[in-house]
C-alpha cells in the first residue's frame, strides 16, 4: 500500500500552525526524499507519520505501523540492545523454554522461531556489532552504535514503511555504504530526512517541504537540483522582463510630465487670446486627463515593482548564498606541516602506528578513518591543543580558523548581533555588520536572538560571518565533520565557500559528495 498523506493539518500546542492541508502518495516500494530548510518542520512531519505526535486533522493511510528510527536516539537510552531489535520477548521465551518452564504462553511468545539467538547474532555481526551482547543497554554505546543496532533491526524485520531521520550522521565511511546497499535492496516504502547528499541520490522521489506546503519532485536530488535551477533561469528571466517594462513606464511617466508641462506653458500664452472661463475650462479638461493617465502609470509602476521584488525573493530562496572566505597570497610548494613517526596514546592504546605526513601550503587534504581512529585527535595536535607521545612535530608559523560539526566558536550566551561584534576585528560601523548579517540570510528580527536557539546552518554561516569582519584571511582552513547539522541548503552554502576558498584545506568528513565537491589533493588515512 504504501503511504498516503491527506489534507494532514499539525498545529503546535502554543496554537502555531505548522502544516496546513499537506498531501502527498508514496507508493509501494517507493523511496522517498524529504528535503526543507531547518524548520520547516521535516522530523516532525516523521514524528506524526510514525504516530509519536498526534495530528491536527486530516488522514495517513499506511499497510502496517511504520518502523521509525528518530535522529536523536537517547530516548531509547534504557533500552537493550535486545529490545532495539525487537527480539528481547522471543529471547526471554526461549531461555525460560531451555531452562525447563514449559508454559505455553512461552511457546506462542516464540512462534517457533528456535533460530532467534543465530538471527540476533548475524544482523549484529553484519553491522560490526558481533561483541556487543543483546543484553547491553544503548545508552553505554556511541551515537555510530546507537545507529547500527537500528539498521541492524531493519535488517532482521524487514519492515514495509521505514521512516529514517538522518540515518548516516555518525556513521562512518564504511558503514554509509552498508546502508545505501541495504537501501538499494530494500523493497520497503521509504520516506528519509538526511543530508546526505549520496544517500539522497538514491531515492526515486523527492519531496520538497517548506511553509507553501509539499512540493513532489519524480527523481533524486540530483533532478530535483536540476528542476530548482531551471526555475532559477526562469525567474532571472522573467526578472529582466519585468525591469525592461519597469523602465519603460518610467520613462513613459516621464514624457507624460514634461508633455503636461508643455502643454500648461501653451495653455497660458494662448489664454491670453480666448475668454478667461474657456481657456480655465480647456485647462482643467486637459489637467485631468493627463493626471488619469499618469495615475495608470503609476499603478502601472508600483505592480512591476512589488513583482520584481516577489521574484528577487523567489530566486533568493532557490540561489545559494555566496561567502567568500579570504585567504592569504599563495605560496605553493612551501612546508606548512611536517609530523614524523607521531603516536598518541589513551590509557594503554595506542592509536597511530609511526604516522607521518607533510602538509604543504595551498594543498587540499582529507583525514579518513574509522570512529575512534583518532581523526580530531590528530587535528588537535596539529593545532598545540594536545602533544604527541611520541615523534616529532615541527611546522611554519600558520593562522588557522577551525569549523567543527558543532560551530563551537559561536557563544551561545551572546546574541547573533553581539556575536558577529565580538570579532568585528576590521572595526566596521553598526549599519555594515547589520548589512552583513542581512545579506547572510539573518533577518533584522534575529539579530537580538541568543545564538543558543539558533539551527546548525545558522550556526554555520554566522560563524562564515565573524570569519569576514575579523580581518584573518588563514593560512589553514580546518574542518571537522562540518556537515553534520546542517539543512540542504546551508550545505550547498558551506560547500561552495570551502570550494572557493584558495588557503591550504584539512578536513574530517563521511560525507562523500560533499569531499568530491570541495576536491581533495591527497588523504591521511588512520587505521
Amino acid at each position: 500500500m504504501g503511504l498516503i498523506i491527506r489534507s494532514l493539518n499539525y498545529v503546535h500546542p502554543d496554537n502555531e500552525e505548522l502544516f496546513h492541508d499537506l498531501n502527498f502518495i508514496l507508493n509501494d516500494g517507493e523511496k522517498a526524499a524529504l528535503v526543507g530548510i531547518n524548520g520547516a518542520g521535516k522530523s516532525t512531519l516523521l514524528r506524526i507519520v510514525s504516530g509519536k505526535i498526534e495530528l491536527t486533522s486530516g488522514e495517513i493511510i499506511h499497510s502496517e505501523t511504520p518502523w521509525y528510527v528518530p535522529q536523536h536516539l537517547g530516548e531509547f537510552d534504557t533500552w537493550s540492545v535486545a529490545q532495539a531489535l525487537g527480539a528481547d520477548k522471543k529471547l526471554d521465551a526461549l531461555h525460560a523454554i531451555l531452562g525447563g518452564d514449559t508454559d505455553e504462553r512461552h511457546f506462542t511468545q516464540l512462534d517457533d522461531d528456535w533460530d532467534i539467538e543465530n538471527k540476533v547474532k548475524m544482523v549484529l555481526e553484519k553491522w560490526e556489532l558481533g561483541n556487543i551482547s543483546e543484553n547491553r543497554l544503548l545508552g553505554s554505546l556511541s551515537g555510530g552504535q546507537k545507529t547500527k543496532v537500528f539498521l541492524s533491526a531493519m535488517d532482521m524485520n524487514s519492515p514495509d514503511l521505514i521512516l529514517l531521520d538522518e540515518p548516516s550522521n555518525h556513521l562512518d565511511i564504511k558503514t554509509r555504504m552498508k546502508l545505501y546497499t541495504m537501501i538499494l535492496q530494500s523493497k520497503s516504502t521509504m520516506l528519509i530526512v538526511s543530508h546526505d547528499r549520496t544517500l539522497l541520490n538514491l531515492m526515486n522521489k523527492t519531496l520538497e517541504l517548506s511553509e507553501k506546503g509539499i512540493e513532489v519532485f519524480g527523481g533524486n536530488f540530483d533532478f530535483y537540483q536540476q528542476k530548482k535551477m531551471e526555475k532559477v533561469n526562469a525567474l532571472r528571466a522573467r526578472l529582466n522582463e519585468q525591469s525592461k517594462a519597469l523602465k519603460e513606464s518610467g520613462k513613459k511617466a516621464t514624457d507624460m510630465a514634461d508633455q503636461r508641462a508643455q502643454l500648461e506653458s501653451k495653455g497660458r500664452s494662448a489664454g491670453l487670446s480666448i475668454p478667461r472661463i474657456i481657456a480655465g475650462g480647456l485647462k482643467n479638461k486637459a489637467e485631468r486627463s493627463t493626471a488619469r493617465m499618469l495615475n495608470a502609470h503609476e499603478e502601472k509602476i508600483a505592480t512591476l515593482l512589488h513583482n520584481i521584488e516577489e521574484i528577487k525573493a523567489q530566486i533568493e530562496e532557490y540561489e545559494i548564498l555566496k561567502i567568500d572566505i579570504k585567504a592569504p597570497e599563495p605560496n605553493p610548494g612551501a612546508l606548512l606541516i611536517d609530523i614524523a613517526g607521531i603516536n598518541f596514546k589513551y590509557s594503554d592504546k595506542f592509536l597511530w602506528n609511526n604516522l607521518s605526513f607533510q602538509i604543504k601550503s595551498g594543498e587540499r587534504v582529507q583525514i579518513e578513518g574509522g570512529n575512534g581512529s583518532g581523526k580530531t585527535t590528530l587535528l588537535k595536535i596539529i593545532t598545540r591543543e594536545l602533544k604527541p607521545f611520541e615523534g616529532s612535530y615541527n611546522s611554519a608559523e600558520f593562522s588557522y580558523f577551525y569549523l567543527d560539526q558543532n560551530y563551537s566558536m559561536i557563544d551561545p550566551k551572546l546574541s547573533v548581533y553581539e556575536q558577529i561584534q565580538e570579532h568585528n576585528k576590521r572595526g566596521l560601523d553598526e549599519h555594515e555588520l547589520r548589512e552583513l548579517l542581512v545579506y547572510s540570510q539573518f533577518n533584522p528580527e534575529a539579530f537580538d536572538k541568543k545564538c543558543s536557539g539558533l539551527s546548525g546552518g545558522e550556526r554555520m554561516k554566522l560563524s562564515l560571518s565573524c570569519l569576514l569582519v575579523s580581518n584573518q584571511a588563514p593560512d589553514l582552513l580546518i574542518l571537522d565533520e562540518p556537515t553534520n547539522n546542517l539543512d540542504i541548503k546551508s550545505l550547498e552554502v558551506l560547500t561552495l565557500a570551502v570550494k572557493n576558498f584558495s588557503g591550504t584545506l584539512l578536513v574530517i568528513s563521511h560525507d562523500d559528495y560533499f569531499i568530491n565537491e570541495i576536491g581533495i589533493d591527497y588523504r591521511i588515512s588512520l587505521t
